[in-house]
């Protein structure tokens, strides 16, 4: 006997696609950092070595952040908007810094822009207003 195919359980059975996107790139961005965190580390000198170090901790620290906050969209946990929301509207005014290195420029804007349009979809909105743990009547 065969069985069709298996819905996936739990919060993450029924995310709609543009929180899905979200989370995947904000998982990305965090892969990014914690990557940024090792090169850091890395390229440390004698000269910079307490700038390196301070650097790393906060790529690292604000890596893992993000590390969380995918996870917490894909289990749609609502905390986990503030520090997305946060964090994407850091890489347009990075993108506008940068803004003379257009590739770089254009990356962080992009991936900015399709974060931002993925947590403010409407059924982004509503996959993230409902409790995943409530029963539903």
């Amino acid at each position: 006997m065969t069985e069709g195919p298996q819905e996936p359980s739990g919060a993450a059975a029924g995310n709609p696609p543009p929180l899905t996107a979200a989370a995947s790139l904000v998982g990305v961005q965090a892969l990014v950092l914690l990557i940024l965190a090792v090169l850091e580390t890395v390229n440390l000198v004698d000269e910079r070595r307490s700038m390196g170090l301070s650097v790393t901790v906060f790529f690292a620290a604000y890596g893992v952040v993000l590390v969380a906050a995918a996870w917490g969209l894909h289990r749609r946990a609502t905390w986990a908007r503030g520090p997305v929301l946060i964090t994407q509207l850091i890489m347009l005014g990075l993108a506008w810094n940068v803004r003379e290195h257009v590739v770089v420029a254009i990356a962080l804007a992009v991936c900015a822009g399709i974060v931002l349009a993925g947590m403010l979809h409407p059924d982004t909105l509503a996959a993230l207003d409902r409790d995943p743990t409530a029963d539903e009547d």
